[in-house]
């Protein structure tokens, strides 16, 4: 978990964080985030991609094998791409009763997703701690 102050907040903002590389492709990495907004009201789930994705096909995500759904990309910064989607009730379950989850990009309109693990052991417990 980790806590910042945003601009012009009263109070901090926590977040559950992991930083994952693909296994066959140290090139390709990501950051994902699970946070609650600061009004308490939603759930997020924040992927940030690294630049040179190919932002038309968007990313899946799959939990214990299972295809969970596709999310597209939000928009573009200097350090990646990002991947924006509300928790809702049903993927809020999944990933708390989940063991293992893959996020799958494509770099190129010829090249197959590159799939990046992610471990979920841990998940409800951590998310349950933030404020």
């Amino acid at each position: 978990m980790i806590c910042d102050r945003p601009a012009g907040a009263s109070a901090d903002q926590c977040a559950l964080m992991q930083n994952v590389i693909a296994e066959d492709r140290p090139e390709v990495g990501l950051s994902v985030v699970v946070l609650k907004t600061a009004d308490r009201r939603a759930k997020i789930l924040r992927i940030l991609a690294p630049l040179g994705v190919l932002l038309k096909d968007g990313m899946e995500l799959y939990v214990d094998n299972n295809n969970i759904g596709r999310a597209y990309f939000t928009r573009c910064f200097s350090e990646g791409c990002y991947v924006e989607v509300e928790i809702d009730d049903e993927l809020m379950r999944i990933l708390r009763a989940g063991k293992a989850a893959v996020f799958a990009l494509r770099e190129s309109a010829d090249q197959d997703r590159v799939g990046i693990p992610i471990e979920l052991t841990g998940f409800g417990p951590g998310y349950d701690a933030l404020p």
